[in-house]
This record gives C-alpha cells, sequence and structure tokens, in this order.
C-alpha cells in the first residue's frame, strides 16, 4: 500500500472555495445558479468532456462553441453526417473520440429516446464512454456520488499525500481515497477538484497559500510540492517514416482522398501517400509528374514520431479515381488533421 493511513482532504473547504472561485466554462452551470435549481445539460457536459480528453480548456472552448451552435442537442448531432461531424472536429487530434461521439449520440437517440442513462455504470454502456468520462457525467449532472479522478486530480491527490511512486502505480489507492470524501454536491466537488488542479495546484506552480487543502497536504509541508508527481521512467519514442504527396491539377485544385474507417486518423481526409515504416522506403511517385521535394514534416502521435518527406507535383486529373479535387480556399473546411495540414504548408499551400 502507498497511502497506509490516507488523510481525508476537506471537501466542506474546498466546496466554499468552488464558490467563490469556480472558473466560468460554456458547459458548465456555476455553483449559484446550480444551488437556486438549474440542472447541468448531460449532452453539453458529455461533449466538454469528450472533447477535453487529452487537450487544453483554452483549445476546446471554440470547438465547443462551435459544435453547440451548429448541433445544440443530441438530436441534432445524431442527425448530422458523420463527415461533417469529422471536418468540425478537425484539429483537435485523437479523431477516433469524433466517430464515438457520432455513434454515442446515434445510441443515446435510438435507445435510450435522448435520454443519457444517469449512472456511471449505465453511461460505460455508452460507445466512447469510459470509467472516467461516465463518472463526469454522473457526478457533475446527477449528484452521483462517484470519485472523478483526472489528470489534474492525478496531480493534487500526489501532492496532498507525497505520493513516492507514479500516478498509475497506485491509480486505484487514489480513486479509494477519493471515494471516500465525496460528498452530496458531487458535481460541484468534483469541479472544484478540476480546478484546483487546473488553477492552484498546477503542473509547475503551486500556490499553495491560496489552496484549500493547503493545511493538510504534505508535499506543501515538505517544502516541494512539484517534485510531485512521480514521472514514470519514458521509455523511447519510435519513429516511422514515409512519403506524402501534393498533387494539384492546371486549375491548382488539390488532390484529396479519405483515410479507412478504422486505425489511426480514420475517416479523415489526406493526401496520398506511402506506408508508414521503420525505414523509409524509396520514393514511389503514384502517377508521372515534375516532382519535386518540398522538405520533410515532424509530427508527434502518442506513441510514435512520425516523419514524412513532402513531394508535389502537377498532373493530369483525370488519371485520379476514389478522391475529390478541393479548391485551395476550401481547404479549411476539409476534415484534414494537423498531420496534413503541415504536409499542405510544406507545399505552398493553406
Amino acid at each position: 500500500m502507498h497511502l497506509s493511513d490516507p488523510a481525508l482532504i476537506d471537501a466542506p473547504s474546498v466546496l466554499a472555495w468552488y464558490d467563490r472561485h469556480a472558473r466560468d466554462l460554456p458547459w458548465r452551470v456555476a455553483p449559484a445558479a446550480r444551488a437556486k435549481g438549474e440542472h447541468p445539460d448531460p449532452y453539453r457536459v458529455w461533449l466538454s468532456e469528450v472533447m477535453l480528453q487529452q487537450t487544453t480548456v483554452a483549445t476546446v472552448r471554440s470547438y465547443f462553441v462551435r459544435f453547440t451552435g451548429l448541433w445544440p442537442t443530441v438530436f441534432d448531432l445524431a442527425a448530422a453526417p458523420l463527415d461533417s461531424v469529422l471536418k468540425e472536429w478537425a484539429g483537435l487530434g485523437y479523431y477516433a473520440r469524433a466517430r464515438n461521439l457520432h455513434a454515442c449520440a446515434q445510441t443515446v437517440v435510438n435507445e435510450h429516446a435522448g435520454q443519457f442513462p444517469q449512472t456511471s455504470a449505465g453511461l460505460q454502456t455508452l460507445p466512447g464512454i469510459g470509467a472516467y468520462t461516465s463518472a463526469a457525467i454522473a457526478a457533475i449532472c446527477f449528484d452521483e456520488q462517484v470519485a472523478v479522478l483526472d489528470g489534474n486530480l492525478d496531480r493534487v491527490l500526489a501532492r496532498y499525500y507525497a505520493l513516492d511512486v507514479p500516478v498509475r502505480e497506485a491509480k486505484e489507492e487514489l480513486r479509494a481515497a477519493l471515494q471516500a470524501l465525496v460528498p452530496q454536491r458531487a458535481g460541484d466537488f468534483a469541479q472544484a477538484m478540476m480546478d484546483l488542479g487546473a488553477t492552484i495546484c498546477a503542473p509547475r506552480a503551486a500556490a499553495c497559500m491560496l489552496c484549500p487543502i493547503q493545511p493538510g497536504c504534505i508535499a506543501t509541508r515538505q517544502g516541494e510540492p512539484t517534485l510531485y508527481p512521480i514521472k514514470p521512467a519514458k521509455a523511447d519514442r519510435p519513429v516511422r517514416k514515409g512519403h506524402a504527396f501534393v498533387m494539384r491539377d492546371g486549375d491548382g485544385d488539390v488532390y484529396l482522398q479519405t483515410r479507412p474507417t478504422k486505425g489511426l486518423l480514420g475517416g479523415m481526409t489526406e493526401v496520398p501517400g506511402s506506408d508508414w515504416a521503420a525505414e523509409l522506403v524509396e520514393v514511389t511517385y503514384p502517377m508521372d509528374g515534375e516532382w519535386q521535394h518540398r522538405g520533410q514534416v515532424v509530427h508527434i502521435f502518442t506513441h510514435f514520431r512520425l516523419e514524412l518527406e513532402v513531394w508535389s507535383a502537377a498532373v493530369e486529373p483525370d488519371a485520379l479515381e476514389g478522391g475529390w479535387w478541393a479548391e485551395p480556399a476550401a481547404l479549411k473546411g476539409e476534415a484534414l488533421p494537423t498531420l496534413f495540414r503541415k504536409v499542405l504548408a510544406a507545399a505552398g499551400l493553406e
């Protein structure tokens, strides 16, 4: 056991702090409004939680506002074409989230009459909703007294308990310690702890004098809270290499195609390219043309580093099938992930 006798966090102090300092977020019901009986919308909370996976609040805000403007209810999102959802998602990364988002909306509409299940267990039966997201929705929307443990809370708890191992080695102990103190205002408590990690107990700095749980924090007493959480040993990130081909017709339009639905960046838009492999294969152009090397693009995925050699050429459009030609001015509206926007930029587009 890494937490032999964990002290309980002072939940009333956390809630009192949140009542005064809660962040103003477009998907959140403020604590004062919540106290007056306004309930969070499960659709908006679910959408925000999916968007926030591996993504910052600053990035998500504009996407959330645009999504809810286009599709204000789960019925609207379920009825939207998947291609439209992917286009609006472009730039957020982790594109399986967008496909699961669309599938989940359709499941909620078709199998639950548009109503999200009200328990974390029920929510986990929906596509793309795992343990964390289900707990967050159930707590925030329905005040289920369940521990909501995200990356911010990992850091707060690791410092509070001066956890002497990486968080992943004590995740269930941390969850149990948090579960033991979840109050009736479970949703406000979950959001309060998230806000603590985002604003007070931040990754590179800790404003301990402003923190409502500072009196019980072991790392604060030790004087070096930013030493926690202990970082796990980093594995070497493998490198993959390949070629990307930017083709333009006589009018300057760009040839695009759709990636296979399954796999990395599934269903998104791309320019043609080679396979990605550990060693760079000799370039084989997709068709005849005056090909020019336009440099290299590097993109970091979660599990590997990708290095793409970018080539461009003017080609005869009639020789290509399966894709489409896009005017340069229309590229911003395509479902191009960041990787292929980098490729187009290297070729002088975007």
